[in-house]
């Protein structure tokens, strides 16, 4: 029991440490930022339960009331999750109702445990793991995870195909990061799950060290998503949430048949898009969008987005990086800029970072930059 009492401490003081930077620092990113420390606030709040007990009696309101404020650690982690993919994402009256479970929860412990005398608390505690209240707040507690997780997911895959379709960087940092943490909450919270019904199976003389197990993970886990957080402010770039995927589009525009067989090679306002991305080199700007090209070209970002996704076929970044590659080619088989780095090139050609240049360019050549250049000089 000390064991876990210490590896309590330690959790929640890290927790709070970060979330009291992420409250203090200064960022852009507010909203994200703060959203984030309140969900780890709660975590903190909930990890204290392994050493709580050494303070507050199991029979105090405080100490039951601790323990319901778990009801509210993932609707703010997906508050997070909205905040970090939609740049636009703003906390609404409506999100009140995300703190209806947490609610229903303490009012179902009222008569039995708030409004009751020392002597019926003490005896509620005693029989805790055996009473209907208990077991109505696992199952409930087991269903909200599960649907926290699928609309995190539903809100990743959303995510990740408005990014595809309207922005040309090809790493997808945000969604992998997101994704990887879902991923541990997913496989964290069975493990957690099982943990809490050991102690009715012959096995329960295992439970003390599931805690101590669980404990340990919880702690690196954290450590591990939010230094990673703090130190990759590329993280934190998100998507316009009003935004509609291309299928939503084509639905609304209700395309007849004839208009999705048309020829692309006789498609005018194909032909005047490729002759513009050949005259103008948009692409060049590395903060180029879908939006912002509709602009330049005087036409909306749905009859655009439409163009290139449905009828070229592609999405966005692969259409504008396609003409990205092509420029770095021209750049790399010319003996003149020979004395030129890869690094130089691919800034001067619209892309940000080295990874994305190397995965595009191979993905359109199948070389990579430097391969290329080998071959062509």
């Amino acid at each position: 029991m000390q064991l876990i009492n210490i590896i309590g401490i330690i959790s929640v003081f890290v927790l709070l440490l970060l979330a009291i930077f992420l409250l203090t620092v200064k960022t852009h990113h507010k909203l994200s930022n703060r959203l984030f420390a309140v969900f780890l606030i709660l975590t903190a709040v909930n990890f204290s339960g392994w050493f709580v007990p050494l303070f507050l009696p199991s029979s105090s309101n405080l100490f039951m009331f601790r323990s319901t404020v778990s009801f509210l650690e993932m609707p703010f982690f997906y508050f997070y999750v909205l905040s970090v993919c939609y740049e636009d994402f703003e906390l609404k009256p409506k999100h009140l109702l995300h703190a209806i479970p947490f609610v229903f929860v303490n009012l179902m412990y009222l008569p039995r445990f708030y409004l009751a005398d020392i002597a019926e608390k003490t005896e509620f505690s005693a029989n805790y793991l055996y009473l209907i209240e208990t077991y109505i707040r696992d199952v409930l507690g087991n269903v909200q995870w599960l649907l926290y997780i699928v609309l995190v997911l539903y809100t990743l895959n959303r995510f990740k195909k408005i990014y595809r379709e309207n922005y040309a960087e090809t790493s997808f940092q945000i969604h992998r990061w997101l994704l990887q943490i879902t991923i541990i909450f997913i496989v964290a919270g069975t493990f957690a799950t099982l943990k809490k019904y050991v102690v009715y199976t012959p096995f329960d003389w295992t439970f003390g060290w599931l805690q101590i197990s669980v404990g340990f993970v919880a702690l690196s886990v954290t450590c591990w998503f939010v230094l990673k957080a703090l130190y990759s402010p590329e993280l934190f770039r998100g998507v316009d949430s009003n935004l509609e995927t291309v299928d939503n589009l084509i639905q609304q525009k209700e395309l007849t048949e004839s208009n999705s067989q048309k020829d692309v090679a006789t498609n005018p306002e194909i032909k005047r898009l490729k002759k513009y991305m050949e005259r103008e080199k948009p692409y060049l700007d590395s903060s180029l969008t879908l939006q912002k090209l509709a602009g330049q070209m005087e036409m909306s970002s749905r009859d655009l987005s439409i163009l290139i996704n449905h009828e070229l076929g592609q999405h966005f970044f692969d259409f504008v990086n396609k003409y990205r590659v092509e420029e770095a080619s021209k750049i790399l088989e010319n003996e003149e800029k020979s004395n030129l780095t890869i690094l130089e090139i691919l800034y001067e050609v619209g892309f940000n970072s080295k990874s994305s240049f190397n995965t595009a360019f191979k993905k359109h050549t199948s070389l990579t930059p430097t391969q290329y250049r080998k071959n062509h000089i």
